[in-house]
């Protein structure tokens, strides 16, 4: 059954090249193209949609004028070609504002271009003040909407699914399968491209499983959640944060890599929040600095297996790319575990002396101790198209590593901090605002809010990329903020995996989707 479907997505494969190469209007070839993504099967149409796109994008100020006062072609345009990585100016909705320089109010009856501009509103760039007020204008109304009651009821679904997060904050996968539900119930549903996302869906799946056991192997031969049972063992979830970062087949060496890398930085992570004394913390960020096994001796006998591994996993990786590159990848990997070794540290030192820093002394460490830099720099030095010149570039992309790091210690913080704080962990963003500014936890957590919006507009500022190794990297580095959100939109659904994350699990991993076989008017 498994290489009956394969043939079929081939073959259905090549039904959507024609769609999307033959002649239709602007708008529905938008359309299709918005479907193809949010369907999750764009990735087989990587090449047509990024022509399709190029050729749009180069006649820009002629399609604009084509499109008139259509704020929904207008609005998903802009946003694709965002979403895509091309640069284009919000100047494209000024035809939409009045005379005073404010969005037309006429535009609150166009429901359906309501919502495609409140989605592309959340790609705004800093300092893009039409982008920022079509977000609060969007919002009202399409809320003034839900309120009424006057939506037409699967119109009304997208709306509340859109006002719940929007698009571009969504982890991916998890869209993708509330899309295929909601497609399949619109008048429009194309029977080609639903019958693709759900078989292509299904084979992803089978594949995930397949991964997961691979990693279980792995996992259970390193034997550390035996010998070490002071730490949260959660391999699924870590391996549900590599989905999250790149779904597609062609990643599973990513994939593998990077949940075998989530699972010791958790490990690490509790040696120096709740495990270590401060004198054993200080040995083992010596020991890591200096990256050397000979310089165990001193460790406690924990510390030399999380040292091993980490510097064995570390190896491992590095062995890989010098095998298929010619690369060595090995001081990149040691720099920034010395760096997240460090930054732990000192949050240690400040949890020990009872230290409560300011916001910004907080955050210039938080953003590295989060983890996400390292996994960033194994993301990069794994990429296929990594080269000896790129690997020396590396630092030209720490701007773009940091705002996605922000937002993952951000969303963290929002979620976890008084938990942490009881397990004896380090005052985050929030306690710290509170004391330095001397004001209550309602006001500190909206300040934390405001800066995951400007660490968005700073990520969506930069989304253009030069070679496919940076577009890799930024996509990678873009699904990190969203998977970090998805996990802490409901409280700790990482150390505490349950509720929502439980049920996303199933329906990622376990529970397949229902298959019929279409005809262009009905279910057979």
């Amino acid at each position: 059954m498994e290489e009956q479907n394969a043939a079929r997505i081939s073959n259905l494969e090549k039904e959507v090249v024609k769609l999307i190469q033959e002649e239709k209007e602007l708008e529905d070839q938008l359309q299709l193209i918005d479907h193809l993504q949010q369907l999750g099967v764009a990735y087989h149409f990587k090449d047509d949609i990024k022509d399709a796109l190029e050729s749009i994008h180069g006649s820009l100020e002629d399609t604009s004028k084509l499109l008139k006062d259509n704020i929904h072609a207008t609005a998903l345009l802009f946003r694709l070609l965002r979403e895509n990585g091309f640069d284009v100016s919000e100047d494209m909705f000024s035809r939409f504002k009045d005379e005073k320089g404010h969005l037309k109010t006429c535009l609150q009856h166009q429901t359906k271009g309501m919502l495609s501009l409140y989605e592309a509103s959340y790609h705004g760039k800093e300092g893009e003040f039409v982008l920022i007020e079509a977000m609060d204008f969007t919002t009202k109304h399409l809320k003034k909407l839900m309120e009424e009651g006057s939506l037409e009821p699967r119109f009304r679904e997208h709306v509340a699914h859109a006002l719940e997060l929007p698009l571009n904050w969504r982890m991916e996968r998890i869209h993708t399968r509330w899309f295929i539900e909601t497609y399949q119930r619109e008048a429009t549903m194309n029977p080609l491209l639903l019958e693709l996302a759900k078989l292509d869906f299904n084979l992803i799946q089978i594949m995930h499983k397949r991964e997961l056991k691979e990693v279980s192997r792995w996992w259970t031969d390193l034997d550390l959640a035996q010998r070490l049972p002071f730490f949260r063992d959660r391999l699924m979830e870590n391996y549900f944060w590599t989905v999250g970062w790149a779904f597609e087949p062609q990643f599973w060496s990513f994939r593998e890599m990077q949940t075998k890398l989530v699972s010791l930085i958790t490990v690490i992570d509790d040696v120096y929040d709740v495990y270590g004394s401060l004198d054993e913390l200080e040995l083992f960020t010596n020991v890591v600095d200096r990256w050397d096994v000979n310089a165990i001796d001193k460790l406690p006998g924990y510390m030399k297996l999380c040292f091993l591994a980490v510097f064995n996993m570390a190896n491992d990786a590095g062995y890989r790319v010098m095998k298929e590159k010619g690369l060595d990848i090995i001081p990149y990997l040691k720099r920034a575990w010395v760096d997240l070794s460090k930054s732990y540290l000192l949050e240690a030192k400040w949890y020990h002396h009872g230290r409560t820093p300011k916001l910004g002394e907080y955050l210039d460490n938080a953003w590295t101790s989060i983890s996400s830099p390292l996994l960033l720099t194994l993301a990069y030095c794994m990429s296929d198209d990594l080269t000896e010149e790129a690997l020396r570039g590396i630092c030209k992309y720490q701007d773009f590593a940091r705002w996605s790091s922000m937002l993952f210690r951000l969303y963290d913080d929002l979620a976890t901090s008084k938990t942490e704080l009881a397990r004896g962990d380090v005052p985050k963003s929030i306690q710290c605002y509170m004391h330095e500014k001397s004001v209550s936890e309602d006001v500190a957590r909206e300040k934390v809010r405001e800066l995951i919006r400007v660490n968005w507009r700073a990520l969506n500022g930069n989304r253009t990329s030069s070679s496919p190794l940076e577009e890799y990297f930024k996509r990678v580095a873009i699904n990190i903020s969203r998977m970090a959100q998805f996990y802490y939109e409901h409280g700790d659904g990482y150390g505490i995996p349950d509720g929502e994350t439980k049920n996303q699990v199933l329906l990622l991993f376990i529970q397949p989707i229902e298959l019929e076989i279409y005809t262009t008017n009905k279910v057979v």
